[in-house]
């Protein structure tokens, strides 16, 4: 058994982590930096094509960086193509070199390593708000058209889309959506209920006390900001307990099991943000406090029965979100789902 601990401890560190930041706000941070630091003078003229070349973007989430940036006055429009950089000085044709987007000693990320991982939040958001209507086929091709990228890139969208649960392989080798309806969320949330509550229970003690730290502090730092919680603030919320803690489980197979579910917590966490200018994000970070407190203090039956009431009011909710999300949206059209 300690075997296979050391096993799970190893994979778990060496195991690649996906940066669910949404594409767009890893590029405007990015110029953002650069132009503060200088490296993307006063007047330097910006355009999206040769921008998404560099980040191994589409063009879409360059377009939406800059939007983010002109509003934010640190860019702006001039009598010519693109925005440049600054207000009113003389516009600066030059190229746009990954040496000008360095943010401290890091240049920007080379196209192989970065496509699909800039790329796969707003891909997943787009296939998880299409699967709440239902089944669909997703076709590659029209993906890497759409994205203007590669099939090598399209492809690894859609094998971490399956890895999470929202999309999966069918006849003919064809890709579809897996519908996310009420009865699969709330069967998702009874296995889940049975399994998380036992996994958290032997993975008391096993935590490292820094984890629970940090896992504590992100909380606090959430609590604080309420309601301007951000889709990623979400998503690092959802994982430092329900992934990252549970992993330190004892049963591997029950971990393994848990991984079905993981499509409940993405679904939740874009069906939430879409469904934000009708109503608040639900302020679960004092749960997951009350949880994370009790595995601090070894207080194993305390801890099983918060996650236990957790779970069940995160499958009311989810439950009341998906039908509120149906009352006021249309399925969006996108051209790589038939």
């Amino acid at each position: 058994m300690a075997d296979r601990r050391r096993h799970l401890s190893a994979a778990r560190t060496a195991a690649p982590v996906v940066d669910r930041t949404p594409a767009y706000a890893v590029i405007a941070g990015r110029l953002r930096w650069s132009i503060a630091a200088g490296t993307l003078p006063e007047g330097m003229v910006l355009l999206e094509g040769p921008l998404a070349a560099l980040f191994g973007s589409s063009r879409s989430p360059v377009k939406q960086a800059l939007a983010e940036l002109e509003e934010e006055g640190v860019v702006s429009r001039f009598d010519g193509r693109g925005l440049i950089v600054g207000r009113g000085a003389a516009p600066r044709r030059l190229p746009v070199t990954a040496e000008m987007l360095k943010a401290g000693e890091e240049p920007v990320e080379a196209k192989k390593s970065f496509a699909w991982q800039s790329l796969y939040y707003d891909f997943e958001r787009d296939i998880i708000l299409s699967s709440v209507f239902g089944r669909f086929r997703v076709n590659e091709l029209a993906i890497a058209r759409h994205l203007d990228v590669g099939r090598t890139v399209a492809r690894d969208l859609l094998i971490h889309a399956r890895e999470v649960g929202i999309v999966s392989k069918g006849e003919k080798s064809h890709w579809w959506t897996v519908p996310l309806d009420e009865a699969r969320f709330r069967d998702l949330y009874e296995l889940r209920i049975m399994l998380e509550p036992a996994a958290l229970d032997t993975a008391i003690g096993l935590i490292p006390n820094d984890r629970l730290d940090a896992v504590e502090a992100r909380l606090k730092a959430a609590i604080e900001s309420y309601p301007k919680v951000e889709s990623a603030d979400l998503d690092v919320l959802e994982n430092d307990l329900h992934v990252d803690c549970i992993g330190y489980g004892r049963n591997p197979e029950i971990i393994e099991a848990l991984k079905r579910t993981r499509c409940i917590l993405v679904s939740g966490k874009h069906i939430q943000m879409e469904l934000k200018p009708h109503g608040l994000v639900d302020p679960f970070m004092g749960e997951h406090l009350d949880i994370v407190r009790a595995v601090r203090k070894g207080q194993h039956k305390t801890a099983r029965s918060a996650l236990v009431a957790h779970l069940k009011a995160s499958s009311d909710k989810a439950a009341q979100r998906l039908s509120a999300f149906r009352a006021t949206h249309k399925p969006a059209p996108l051209p790589y789902i038939v």
